[in-house]
């Protein structure tokens, strides 16, 4: 994003002049004059905000405004016009006109050449999210809104809409919030004026077109940033803890470490200028978001993450998540089709490619870190298998390509989860493929490279000749690939491609967690006696082992905090997120007797489905695993 500030009266000739060749009066008057709008945030009441709306003249009869039913990198219904009260359509007399809600998220005005402004209340939607993930059809929390005293997270298409024939104006947006607030935005700033009392601060930003409002969010508040360069991206980093348990110092290094590791895997891909972080951290209270995660933007993300998280296993989280979204740059950012170009935010229609979207996109953000050695072989081979065993949980019979294009109907929207198991195993699937056919020379990010540049940002592909080109540009083994388990409804057999680098799917001692042996949790309650105790899986941990711990020993605290049934999830989190190393105090009970183990936690290991270097592995296969995981 460029950042550079222009004066007001600069910017808006810059409007003017830019828009004049866009002028078509036999529309409308408005399509030549940018969309002003106002968000005030001193103003909020009832956690509403209010919403200006200035068109420009019309020379129409009626006109539609919406809010978005579906955004972008979301594939499910939002309906952000649920959360807009009392809407006003006002002429240039200062009176209100009559308005017509045609659904939750539209409404139409009639005699449109009277219509001066409108205006409208937001309400929030973190504060509504159900307990344990979204209820219902509610945004995603990293697509949401908060509105509270001292944050606001301001991802604009919740706020604004768009006229259905004015979606490629320009917009003005002035947003006014108390002085003292910290403002971090992905949009171009283009004037600021403080108010004669010094007390707030209205900003102006530039949006080139309604996308851009969509794109690029904001955040407001009592914010802890940091901004800083990786190579040639100046990163800012705004972070939002309610009880200043994490600060933006805290995660910089962790997010410096990742993004240079990222600019050093994607090579000569195009990148960004700038790239915005938003973390939100929710405290865990009735109104606070319960959907973890990110969206992406094409130059910024929207986390969400638990506040309750250690320094370290927020670190893990950050590198998983925001390393996925930021190599969203790839795909859709410049590869990308019609229906993402083009995108429709009433009445969407979907790709049938969300295995390169997301699953490829997610393959990139597990990869990168073996690639530059982030973590060990070992770890990355243990990512993988939890994949294939999440991926196989699901429907692994049901082709991909017509569960992307049908990601809001059933029975295929319960399915959207294993775009980021299955999709990304796909994409391993379709690298090793490519290494095999090249003697280890191409691989899916040159792939990914190759159609970058046949595309780009500006050029959308044809959803239905998309694999044909794959194909013609690579091998034609590839086709048999995708017309079996893309196109067609087969279950990958992984071994048959791990073999190909000297691996293979098998029962064997594999690391794992100090709560669970791969997967299956070592504790279980009593709910009754309001107790926690291990299973007869504890057998089978070779830490516990070594502790003596025996099934059915009651956990009674963990260095020093007493389990109860009310923070029993919380201590057991604090227990997943122990390394090797970290100095213990558990107190167990066994058969009326407490139990002191006081020790340093070494790594802990069960039998289970790992995956295993073969037996007979070749030089060239482990020569082709090398070029596979280090490129």
């Amino acid at each position: 994003m460029n950042t550079k500030f222009l004066s007001a009266s600069v910017m808006m000739g810059l409007l003017l002049a830019s828009c004049s060749s866009t002028k078509n009066l036999k529309n409308d008057l408005a399509v030549s004059t940018p969309i002003e709008t106002s968000i005030n945030l001193n103003n909020v009441a009832n956690d509403k905000a209010p919403i200006v709306i200035n068109p420009g003249r019309f020379t129409v009869s009626s006109v539609t405004y919406r809010l978005p039913r579906v955004v972008q990198g979301t594939y499910s219904v939002s309906d952000f016009g649920k959360y807009v009260d009392d809407f006003k359509a006002i002429n240039y007399k200062g009176e209100s006109m009559p308005v017509v809600k045609v659904d939750v998220n539209t409404w139409t005005i009639a005699n449109a050449k009277q219509l001066d402004k409108i205006t409208y209340l937001v309400n929030d939607t973190f504060d509504i999210e159900t307990e344990g993930g979204i209820g219902g059809e509610e945004p995603f929390s990293p697509s949401g809104t908060n509105i509270e005293p001292e944050n606001y997270v301001l991802n604009l298409h919740g706020f604004i809409g768009y006229f259905d024939t004015l979606k490629n104006n320009q917009y003005k947006v002035d947003v006014t919030g108390p002085a003292d607030f910290v403002r971090t935005s992905a949009l171009q700033t283009v004037d600021s004026k403080t108010s004669e009392d010094g007390k707030s601060i209205t900003t102006s930003y530039f949006a080139p077109r309604y996308f851009d409002i969509t794109d690029n969010p904001m955040m407001y508040g009592k914010l802890d940033v940091e901004e800083f360069m990786v190579g040639d991206i100046k990163i800012v980093l705004s972070v939002y803890s309610p009880n200043k348990v994490h600060t933006a110092a805290s995660l910089k290094e962790t997010i410096f470490k990742m993004m240079q590791a990222q600019k050093v895997f994607l090579g000569d891909i195009n990148s960004t200028p700038r790239y915005d972080i938003y973390l939100y951290l929710s405290d865990g209270a009735d109104d606070s978001p319960k959907g973890f995660g990110a969206l992406e933007h094409h130059t910024s993300t929207v986390v969400v993450l638990q506040e309750d998280m250690d320094e370290a296993t927020l670190a893990s989280s950050m590198t998983d998540v925001v390393s996925h979204e930021f190599f969203h740059i790839v795909t859709p950012l410049s590869v990308h089709s019609e229906d993402v170009h083009y995108f429709d935010y009433n009445n969407p229609t979907f790709s049938k490619h969300l295995w390169m979207y997301e699953g490829v996109t997610e393959y990139f953000a597990t990869l990168f870190q073996v690639s530059e050695d982030l973590v060990s072989e070992d770890e990355f081979f243990n990512k993988i298998m939890y994949k294939v065993q999440a991926s196989q949980d699901m429907n692994d019979a049901m082709s991909f390509t017509i569960m992307s294009e049908n990601v809001l109907k059933e029975p295929y929207k319960d399915q959207y989860a294993n775009v980021y198991q299955k999709g990304a195993l796909i994409g391993m699937c379709i690298d090793i493929m490519l290494r095999e056919e090249s003697n280890g020379q191409r691989g899916i990010l040159s792939l990914m490279k190759e159609l970058s540049n046949k595309y780009g940002k500006n050029k959308p592909f044809e959803d239905d000749k998309l694999i044909d080109e794959i194909v013609s540009m690579t091998y034609p083994s590839l086709r048999d690939f995708f017309d079996n388990h893309v196109i067609g409804d087969i279950p990958i057999n992984y071994n048959q491609f791990l073999s190909k680098v000297g691996l293979e799917i098998t029962e064997g001692k594999i690391e794992t967690s100090y709560v669970h042996n791969a997967g299956t949790l070592l504790f279980g309650a009593n709910p009754q006696k309001g107790e926690i105790f291990f299973t007869e899986e504890v057998a089978k941990n070779s830490f516990w082992n070594e502790q003596g711990v025996q099934p059915n020993d009651v956990l009674k605290a963990v260095d020093g905090e007493l389990f109860t049934m009310q923070n029993a999830n919380d201590l057991l989190q604090k227990m997943f997120a122990w390394v090797p190393g970290t100095d213990i105090s558990i107190t167990l009970q066994r058969q009326g007797k407490d139990i002191e183990i006081n020790t340093k936690t070494t790594k802990s290991y069960t039998m289970g489905s790992g995956i295993f270097e073969k037996t007979d592995a070749t030089e060239a296969q482990k020569v082709l695993r090398e070029a596979w995981l280090k490129g």
